[in-house]
């Protein structure tokens, strides 16, 4: 049987300084996470590895999540942050190939003011520097960054590549288009797989039912195949919305009605794959 796979989590100490982000809606995320947490959310359902992945774009959390990694043999790997765009990334590859866990890197792009960071030369050159290491790119945007991500992709047809929360479209609205339309254009690439996480964020938070999420699961199987989907919590941003179990529960009820091999698949197998677990 394929091992079960948590794609995307976080780990943190908490700091305000350090992250701003969590804002007064998000208190309850006001406290440290770490991998001791972690484990004890994924024993309640059967989770048997993790991803862990950047939440502060600075190296020395890489390190950390790395060293993290090292000692919990339940973070299968990490998906970290690195400088891309700078000239001094090469050398920082370099000391990171001496780190097996390290399986990708991420840019935090949809917070960037540059609607088209994604094309911009330097951070292409970074990509490009990327190749040949085995290192995936976690792509994070939002719904109405999918044209630029298509270009961007496109640019490098070798790279693999992984959609963040299926990128995030308008739940909370209702909004199908133009996001099923994109994701099934960007779906067309066979070196992109999409994470089925961090929906409940985008979708009311109080209010929110399977049946919300259903037409955006519905969107990302026809566009993308169970064979370039894996399941990923977002733990513990999702907490604001849901729990981990809970999650997890909405996520096999929907699948249940695929193949062994298709659930097999978007639980474990794309992820252990794409990211060379």
């Amino acid at each position: 049987m394929t091992e079960k796979i948590d794609a995307h989590h976080h780990l943190w100490r908490y700091t305000a300084e350090e992250y701003r982000w969590i804002n007064d809606a998000m208190r309850m995320l006001r406290r440290d996470f770490l991998s001791e947490d972690l484990r004890a959310e994924m024993r309640a359902v059967g989770v048997d590895g993790a991803v862990a992945v950047q939440a502060r774009q600075t190296v020395e959390e890489t390190r950390w999540l790395l060293d993290l990694a090292e000692r919990c043999e339940a973070i299968r790997g990490v998906v970290g942050w690195a400088p891309i765009a700078a000239r001094e990334f090469a050398g920082v590859m370099e000391e990171f190939a001496e780190r097996p866990k390290l399986k990708g890197l991420r840019h935090i792009v949809q917070a960037e003011p540059d609607e088209r960071f994604l094309l911009c030369e330097e951070f292409n050159r970074g990509i490009r520097t990327m190749l040949g290491s085995g290192l995936v790119y976690d792509v994070l945007i939002y719904e109405r960054q999918l044209p630029q991500a298509i270009e961007f992709v496109d640019l490098h047809p070798e790279q693999a590549f992984v959609l963040d929360h299926v990128a995030k479209p308008r739940i909370r609205e209702g909004v199908l288009e133009p996001w099923a339309s994109r994701i099934r254009e960007l779906a067309k690439r066979e070196n992109v797989s999409c994470k089925v996480s961090g929906m409940v964020t985008e979708a009311d938070w109080g209010g929110w039912t399977a049946e919300t999420l259903r037409p955006y699961l519905d969107a990302v199987v026809e566009a993308f195949g169970p064979g370039r989907l894996m399941a990923g919590s977002d733990w513990p941003v999702c907490l604001v919305a849901c729990g981990y179990a809970q999650w997890f529960g909405v996520l096999e009820e929907y699948f249940a009605g695929f193949s062994e091999a298709e659930r097999d698949a978007v639980f474990g197998g794309t992820a252990a794959r794409v990211y060379r677990l």
